[in-house]
């Protein structure tokens, strides 16, 4: 009887891992993603790119599903030994805030920051290996509906999400804005 059970578990195995009906990582909000995005938050609060100390500019409109208003920023930053490019945007809101409004008090306007680092060669090479992330303003990662953090390579292969959406970008680096990263005379280093 033993026996026959644990033949029937075995081929039982063996059709569900033929099948692919194994358990598969999520794309993204892994311990390793959160982990990875943890490294970056702390590199923002020391740039003074996050946190209390960060440092402002003037606020332009934004567009969904950023904030009403944003302040974006564009320099270069090394992580676990990889320098790469990387673009935080703070997202501020609700709607119909001003900019006069958020430079009065950003942090009572804040609803989160938004952050793309391209990691190293073979990250994520369909999608230029941007690692995107979604802080809220107190630096915990953000939640999807279904309750996974925005870490990682988040969205990728659905029909919303910050894959879906950067990859209509013209040019070819997933920017919205005019090829900042290559030729602002402001970008910082």
């Amino acid at each position: 009887m033993k026996n026959t059970i644990l033949a029937g578990l075995t081929a039982a195995t063996l059709i569900l891992g033929a099948t692919g009906l194994q358990a598969q990582e999520p794309p993204f909000g892994t311990e390793k993603d959160v982990k990875y995005a943890q490294a970056i938050w702390d590199l923002m609060v020391t740039q003074n790119l996050a946190g209390d100390n960060a440092i402002r500019t003037i606020p332009y409109e934004g567009v969904d599903p950023h904030g009403k208003m944003l302040e974006t920023f564009y320099t270069n930053a090394t992580i676990d030994g990889h320098k790469g490019s990387l673009v935080v945007k703070r997202n501020y809101g609700p709607e119909g805030v001003e900019a006069s409004q958020v430079l009065a008090d950003p942090a009572k306007h804040l609803g989160a920051i938004t952050v793309m680092f391209q990691r190293e060669k073979g990250y994520d090479e369909d999608n230029q290996n941007w690692f995107w992330v979604k802080y809220l303003p107190d630096g915990t990662l953000d939640k999807n509906a279904k309750g996974m953090q925005l870490a990682g390579r988040v969205a990728k292969g659905a029909d919303a999400g910050c894959i879906a959406c950067h990859t209509n970008a013209d040019g070819d680096d997933y920017l919205f804005t005019a090829n900042a990263l290559s030729s602002d005379p402001m970008m910082m280093n």
